[in-house]
């Protein structure tokens, strides 16, 4: 129980225990001891004896209050701003305090109390600062987070429209020809409007792949043996994620401005593939959608093409700048190719 409460809270301060984190902090404790030593003496009695005594003390206080900080930054984002920066301030204080005084008498074998009410000055005044400025960055990660969240939903929910409206047209031009498959065609129409209500932002790749072939199943119908489908699958599907509803606007884009024009109907071919990164803690997903079209005409469509300006949006929301959505626009032939990397999903 404690841990979904704390997972859902919004840290108060960044991730201290990152690489990167972890990489600058060391950086400026370093360059706060060497800073320390050339302050305390003239340049001609430099002794790097004393700097490497300071290094180790400040990185000893840095490291640590970062690791304690670092644990504590979910348990501090539930207490409101001032209590979570005043209680994070004097831990940074009496951590550094304790640390002063445990140095002066493990190097200089006796307590210099003097030495350690100045180290918890100079740390009062540089605390202040990183926190503040910590908090903020933190703050504004917070923010850019929850406005990429409702953008999401936002996008998502101008799909369900689309798909709703067309999926309608094609039961009633079922109802008068075949009331049996229409039946059979609002059950399979039931378990599509069933996922799209769905509230997850990330899906399996199998449970997109299982939603596209219901929605194929349910054109075919329409359609008869004018559409034709191919699949081919490869990878972990059940373990890469991707943006759920993403697959299917694809689909119905092929269908209704490159299949159904055509006299003679068409093919669609659908290539999923899933490839585990060397590191192993990733998948690169490559989809690539082909689809027949009439000559000289083009399957982008104002619809469509706010359809396709949706799902840009959304990769990059989930996956980043490396996501990428190609269109190659043939004579007689259109293609779509997604790539991006995702996490493993257990």
């Amino acid at each position: 129980m404690s841990g979904s409460i704390a997972s859902s809270r919004n840290p108060f301060l960044p991730d201290l225990c990152a690489m990167q984190s972890v990489f600058f902090l060391v950086l400026g404790a370093e360059l706060l001891a060497f800073a320390l030593v050339i302050a305390s003496a003239p340049l001609a009695y430099f002794s790097w004896v004393k700097l490497g005594q300071i290094s180790m003390l400040v990185q000893w206080i840095t490291l640590s209050n970062a690791a304690v900080l670092c644990r504590l930054r979910f348990w501090l984002g539930g207490l409101s701003p001032s209590s979570a920066g005043t209680f994070s301030y004097l831990l940074v204080l009496a951590i550094t305090l304790l640390f002063s005084w445990g140095g002066g008498v493990l190097m200089y074998r006796e307590v210099a109390l003097l030495e350690s009410l100045r180290a918890a000055l100079l740390a009062a005044i540089i605390a202040g600062v990183v926190l503040r400025y910590m908090y903020l960055q933190q703050q504004l990660a917070n923010e850019q987070q929850a406005q990429a969240q409702a953008q999401i939903a936002a996008l998502q929910a101008r799909i369900r429209p689309h798909f709703l409206f067309n999926s309608m047209n094609a039961l009633a031009s079922l109802v008068s020809i075949d009331p049996e498959r229409a039946e059979q065609l609002v059950l399979d129409l039931s378990d599509l409007f069933r996922a799209s209500m769905a509230e997850a932002a990330l899906v399996p790749v199998s449970q997109e792949i299982q939603l596209g072939q219901q929605y194929l199943a349910v054109e075919q119908v329409r359609l008869d043996s004018r559409l034709s489908v191919s699949w081919s699958t490869q990878g972990e599907l059940e373990r890469a994620v991707m943006p759920s509803l993403m697959l299917q606007p694809l689909l119905e884009n092929a269908v209704y401005h490159g299949i159904e024009p055509l006299s003679q109907g068409g093919v669609i071919e659908v290539v999923v593939e899933v490839t585990e990164t060397t590191a192993g803690d990733a998948f690169d997903v490559v989809i690539t959608l082909h689809n027949d079209k009439p000559s000289g005409g083009s399957s982008e469509t104002r619809g469509s093409g706010i359809a396709q300006q949706n799902i840009r949006q959304r990769l990059v929301a989930h996956f980043g700048e490396q996501a990428s959505f190609a269109v190659e626009d043939h004579d007689n032939h259109y293609a779509v190719k997604i790539a991006y990397r995702c996490g493993r999903e257990e």
